[in-house]
């Protein structure tokens, strides 16, 4: 499988994944394997492979995060993380009567 990094995501479920071979490649978040959209984040490594999309150009399909099986629990757990900081950020915040 081909690898490379999510270089853009949008709020319409696609993205793109810049490529040292293809350049830039478009997906579309039906093409995820293991992964939901929303826990994809921009500068990750990803695999995919080769395919076209209906308008004949190139594209990432079978789309899924690199590295170990466990990669979409580490995504998981790391959007769980920054919610708990965020959390007790403004719990601080909160107790020491500051406004936020």
């Amino acid at each position: 499988m081909a690898k490379g990094i999510i270089g853009r995501l949008t709020d319409r479920g696609f993205g793109f994944i810049k490529t040292e071979q293809q350049g830039d490649l478009f997906f579309h978040r039906s093409e995820l394997e293991g992964v939901e959209f929303n826990n994809l984040r921009e500068g990750q490594e990803v695999e995919f492979e080769k395919g076209q999309g209906r308008d004949g150009r190139p594209c990432a399909v079978k789309v899924k995060l690199a590295g170990t099986e466990n990669s979409q629990a580490e995504a998981e757990t790391e959007t769980e993380t920054e919610t708990e900081t965020e959390t007790k950020t403004e719990t601080k915040t909160e107790d020491s009567g500051e406004a936020a």
